[in-house]
């Protein structure tokens, strides 16, 4: 599992998902959210009671998860079956799975629009990977909303599917891509979904709870390599200000990356028109953020990824030799 796991990361770091063929087959992720709406469409009713909604909605999460683990099984059981080339095959299924190569060139994309294009080009960019509304972010909040993202989907879109791959193999991965993309499309406190989402949304909390601990970790021990960086504010960071974070996860990468960096995160920001008060990660860091923290940001982010496939190495290594 581990094995494959490091093979996958390998492969996507350097290759990523090709834009051919997400143009051809779509992507795992895409597959899983039409089947999340045509749940959400047939099941989630504003006529039915609280309760019908919320049962609709663990029934929804079941049959997700029951159909990922299913179909992955099958998968890896076919392929596995066919010689010499059935692992190779597997590896490249799996690949599809993190996110690395596509979630550092979107977070550089921000940087580099905003060193060609200014402050507008910067806006535009950074509403690829946000969901806030970035028509009045000036532009040290459009770098701390790059940074911010690089952080938590470091956890949720690398850390976290090759740390379920690597317990579970492919059918642990993509089931933690079928919760996860459940979450993202459902898993929202508002009057449709606060009902029907919320079995999705705190089995995402459950499911994403080792991973951003995990990731904290890999950011502060990359500090050690980033001139400049804490690895003890990375982790006084983690302490003192990720419990504050509105969600039990998020904190933990935001806030080791705001203490290693010296810089503060998350805080006060405009959601839908109305503005959310938060808690700053790194309370103290310096908030007059530039495209230069962005750039940064990318190479503690990028010692991480190269420190976790070498975990993964490692542990396949031990488990083979056991």
């Amino acid at each position: 599992m581990f094995l494959l796991a490091f093979a996958a990361l390998i492969l996507e770091r350097i290759v990523g998902y090709p834009d051919w063929l997400f143009r051809r087959i779509g992507h795992p992720v895409t597959w899983i959210g039409w089947l999340i709406t045509r749940m959400d469409q047939q099941w989630n009713r504003e006529t039915d009671s609280f309760a019908t909604r919320r049962r609709y909605g663990i029934l929804t999460l079941i049959v997700l998860l029951g159909a990922t683990i299913t179909i992955a099984l099958g998968v890896e059981s076919v392929l596995l079956s066919i010689p010499l080339a059935g692992p190779l095959l597997l590896v490249l299924v799996a690949a599809s799975l993190p996110a690395q190569k596509s979630l550092d060139s979107h977070v550089d994309s921000v940087a580099t629009a905003l060193e060609t294009g200014g402050l507008e080009a910067g806006r535009k960019a950074v509403s690829m990977i946000v969901g806030r509304d970035p028509q009045h972010l000036d532009e040290a909040a459009v770098c701390r909303a790059a940074i911010e993202s690089l952080a938590e989907n470091f956890s949720d879109g690398v850390v976290a599917p090759a740390l379920w791959m690597g317990v579970g193999g492919l059918a642990g991965a993509a089931a933690y891509k079928a919760v996860n993309t459940a979450d993202s499309m459902i898993g929202h406190r508002n009057a449709r979904f606060e009902a029907f989402g919320w079995a999705s949304a705190r089995f995402d909390d459950l499911v994403n709870l080792p991973a951003s601990r995990l990731t904290a970790l890999l950011f502060a021990v990359a500090a050690f390599f980033i001139e400049g960086a804490s690895p003890r504010d990375a982790m006084r960071a983690v302490f003192q200000d990720a419990r504050h974070h509105r969600s039990p996860n998020a904190g933990w990468p935001e806030a080791a990356m705001a203490g290693a960096l010296g810089i503060a995160l998350a805080g006060p920001r405009s959601y839908g028109g109305r503005m959310i008060e938060a808690r700053f990660m790194g309370e103290g860091g310096n908030p007059h953020l530039t495209v230069w923290h962005i750039h940064i940001a990318l190479k503690l982010a990028r010692v991480a990824n190269a420190m976790l496939i070498g975990l993964f190495g490692f542990l396949a290594l031990v488990i083979w030799l056991i």
